[in-house]
């Protein structure tokens, strides 16, 4: 599980940073590539990477302004040139489906795979067997959501000395064994799988916030979380800024993380008035108060690790 981070500014492009678009790559747990928001010029970052369009299963945007939507549209159109044709859903506030439809059709564009869109509310999104998805209402003017996600917990390894034990030899009934709740040997012995794994791989969860006002409140939504990926539009002491601009704080955000006890916070979405020596200033802020920080750069990539 690896996040990509192919924007990481906010309101237009600079030199240093892109505008919105995050990739979570999920292709060991399902072959398949998450993708959270999508601002202009996010096809051309793709270029420059190994991220392929045609594993995109999923794209989740937080909100309509036009830093966070204005790739759709050609993300979508191009994927068809691009070998894709498993479908795509794509979640958002209301209006994401009448945009997306009305781009689509006003620029003659035919899909060569199944577009669903999902108009979301604060709750669960979905739930499948490895994943639990869920929308948190922000505040920012326009609609605006953060994604949390929960990977289920996996099954504990495989113990071979307790096989052995039991005069099981390693081969192929291994795999049997640990693929179904009970195995009947040849010799009429039933194997319980249960009896003979390790403890439970405990499920990752993060969370990935879009533009927003600081919430204390989102402590509730954190409990357990090993990664927070937050805004950070402004440097601590620009709070009144922030506020009027339905942002947070460098400041702000790390608090969150504090308060939430989360494992690791990934600040981005940074003002372009921040460049050079002020994002190493933005770095300390934060670190100041949640020791465990990151500011995300274009290109940034990052395993997610349990805490």
């Amino acid at each position: 599980m690896e996040l990509f981070f192919l924007g990481t500014g906010s309101g237009v492009p600079s030199k240093e940073r892109n505008v919105s678009s995050l990739v979570l790559r999920l292709l060991e747990e399902r072959g398949t590539t998450w993708v959270f928001d999508c601002g202009e010029g996010t096809q051309q970052q793709i270029l420059n990477t190994n991220i392929r369009p045609r594993r995109i299963e999923a794209i989740f945007i937080t909100h309509l302004h036009g830093d966070h939507i204005y790739g759709l549209p050609g993300l979508l159109s191009s994927r068809s040139f691009q070998g894709g044709e498993s479908p795509v859903t794509v979640y958002g506030p209301r209006g994401l489906k009448e945009y997306i439809d009305i781009s689509l059709q006003l620029s003659g564009t035919n899909l060569r795979y199944p577009l669903y869109v999902e108009e979301v509310q604060e709750g669960e999104l979905f739930e499948d067997e490895q994943f639990v998805v869920e929308a948190v209402k922000l505040e920012h003017g326009l609609e605006s959501y953060g994604y949390i996600l929960k990977e289920k917990d996996k099954l504990g390894e495989l113990q071979p000395e307790k096989l052995k034990e039991l005069g099981i030899q390693p081969g192929p009934l291994y795999q049997t064994i640990k693929s179904q709740p009970q195995t009947k040997l040849e010799d009429g012995r039933i194997i319980h799988r249960n009896d003979v794994l390790g403890p439970p791989k405990r499920g990752r969860k993060i969370a990935i916030f879009g533009d927003t006002r600081y919430l204390p409140e989102l402590v509730n939504f954190l409990e357990g979380a090993d990664l927070l990926v937050h805004e950070a539009t402004f440097a601590g002491g620009e709070e009144d800024m922030a506020r009027d601009y339905y942002h947070s704080t460098v400041k702000q955000a790390a608090t969150l993380a504090k308060k939430a006890g989360v494992g690791e916070l990934i600040l981005n979405h940074l003002s372009s008035r921040y460049q050079g020596d002020a994002v190493e200033q933005l770095s300390e802020e934060a670190k100041n108060i949640f020791p465990n920080t990151i500011i995300a750069y274009d290109f940034y990539r990052h395993q997610v690790k349990r805490s």
